[in-house]
């Protein structure tokens, strides 16, 4: 399959799997969700969705746990929102790289601070 025709697909199910777990999966108490990237199979038949939870360390959990309770759900109304030759089977993994460039952010200032005290 083409690559861009895979970068699309990729972008219409991020697209899409951000507003079905923001409008039909009631999230409380985990914290804010965003689905940050999506990477799909060649075949389009798996699909791994990559969530940032802001929030605590068992906020996390919770959010991941909940996500693939209703993997399930989720995918039937992908289905009806999207019309692929198949409705790629959907894995969800917490992202932490908005909080490790946050930190790495961090680290920088502080390496930045002393020499412009001094200038």
């Amino acid at each position: 399959m083409s690559t861009r025709r895979l970068e699309r697909v990729e972008e219409l199910l991020k697209r899409q799997l951000g507003e079905i777990i923001q409008r039909e999966i009631h999230l409380t108490d985990v914290g804010l969700i965003t689905v940050s990237d999506v990477e799909v199979a060649g075949d389009l038949r798996q699909a791994t969705v990559y969530v940032s939870i802001l929030g605590s360390p068992e906020q996390k959990k919770k959010a991941i746990a909940i996500l693939e309770k209703y993997r399930a759900r989720i995918q039937e109304l992908l289905a009806r929102r999207i019309v692929l030759r198949y409705t790629p089977r959907i894995r969800f993994v917490a992202d932490d790289s908005i909080e490790r460039a946050d930190r790495v952010l961090r680290i920088i200032q502080e390496l930045e601070g002393p020499d412009k005290a001094k200038r």
